[in-house]
């Protein structure tokens, strides 16, 4: 009976482990300090290393000078994973890989060329964040309110508000957005912002509670309005374009 117990969890462990629909997570880089809380019991918080793996459930939190690099190699995808970010990997919902709570991520998302539908999606306070093959860079305050910047690709905010409709936003646009807020976008170029400005500065300064949130923010936070170059109405992406 000593040894049936073990296997019978080692079995239970390497099952789960290959449930279908589940993606796997590997930490391909790691910087300083950042922590695993195995299912999100942040009493049992590890060490993380390069090379090591993480599961659905499991919470990922990056010190002051903590840096990852986060892949899920089945659905092409791969996240930086900057300083003083907490973010849980698929925590629940359907197609959801990554849910940002605070902190700031840049994504990618190489093109699926098998016809795969499967969904690809990063939740935000108040949307969520459907891709084609994309990369953008997100950054979450403490309030909720988030910044999306686009540097390739589509991406489709879903606000979770009932009744707001998706807004589409394009490579050189910027969005924000929250948990009361629709999102709104407008072209990067008018906030003086760049992806090669965007990661030398290390994101917006939201995250790390900077007054006004956002370069080009007026003192409330609000992005400055759209003359033409937003892209509210545009037709959401359909099943395939996740």
């Amino acid at each position: 009976m000593k040894l049936i117990l073990p296997l019978a969890a080692i079995a239970a462990g390497i099952l789960a482990a290959i449930e279908p629909g589940t993606p796997a997570y590997r930490f391909d880089e790691v910087k300083s300090k950042v922590l695993r809380a195995p299912g999100g019991d942040e009493a049992a918080e590890v060490r993380v290393a390069a090379g090591d793996t993480a599961s659905a459930g499991d919470l990922v939190r990056t010190g002051f000078w903590g840096k990852a690099v986060l892949s899920v190699p089945e659905r092409k995808a791969r996240f930086e994973i900057g300083s003083s970010t907490r973010a849980r990997l698929a925590a629940g919902t359907p197609g959801v890989l990554l849910t940002v709570e605070r902190g700031r991520i840049k994504a990618f998302f190489e093109a699926l060329t098998d016809g795969s539908a499967e969904a690809r999606t990063v939740a935000a306070p108040g949307a969520l964040l459907a891709v084609r093959g994309t990369r953008y860079g997100l950054e979450v305050a403490k309030d909720g309110r988030s910044f999306l910047a686009v540097f390739e690709g589509t991406v489709e905010v879903r606000p979770t508000k009932a009744g707001a409709p998706p807004l589409l936003v394009r490579a050189d646009e910027a969005c924000t957005f929250g948990p009361k807020a629709e999102p709104l976008s407008v072209p990067m170029r008018s906030m003086g912002m760049s992806e090669h400005s965007w990661g030398m500065h290390g994101g917006t300064g939201m995250s790390s509670g900077s007054e006004h949130g956002m370069p080009g923010a007026a003192p409330d936070g609000k992005m400055p309005q759209s003359h033409g170059g937003g892209s509210r109405g545009s037709t959401p992406m359909g099943p395939k374009g996740h």
